[in-house]
């Protein structure tokens, strides 16, 4: 026979009351990051490639990294590196047992993850731009 569910479960449907915590947000940013860095792997392979092939690739590669939406694009791809990187630097201090795997200390450490990656982003910008 089938079981039997009670039918006054409780259900959130209304997506604008959930609230993850920054420790949840952390994981999913660093998730993303990773593949926003793989995807960006193949732009960057792919003008790698372009620049390598001849004097005129070259000179392509270079107009197409002159305007503003590539300059935007590579400052996007270097933020979510470096995101990536001091995310994953991040679990594998915990993972090593520097950093207490505590509610607490992980809360501060993605706090410190996106404070860094703030400045990061900062200083790629300037490298961009």
């Amino acid at each position: 026979m089938g079981k039997t569910v009670k039918k006054q479960r409780p259900v959130n449907l209304d997506l604008s009351t959930i609230r993850f915590p920054v420790t949840a947000i952390s994981s999913i940013l660093h998730r993303v990051s990773g593949v926003i860095t793989l995807v960006a792997l193949g732009i960057l392979l792919w003008l790698l490639g372009l620049s390598l092939s001849s004097p005129e690739g070259f000179q392509h590669a270079a107009s197409i990294m002159d305007g503003f939406f590539a300059k935007f694009i590579m400052w996007g791809i270097l933020t979510a590196l470096a995101y990536h990187a001091v995310s994953g630097i991040r679990h594998m201090l915990m993972d090593f047992g520097y950093l207490a795997e505590t509610l607490e200390v992980g809360k501060r450490s993605a706090y410190m993850t996106f404070v860094i990656t703030g400045v990061l982003a900062i200083l790629a910008g300037v490298l961009v731009w």
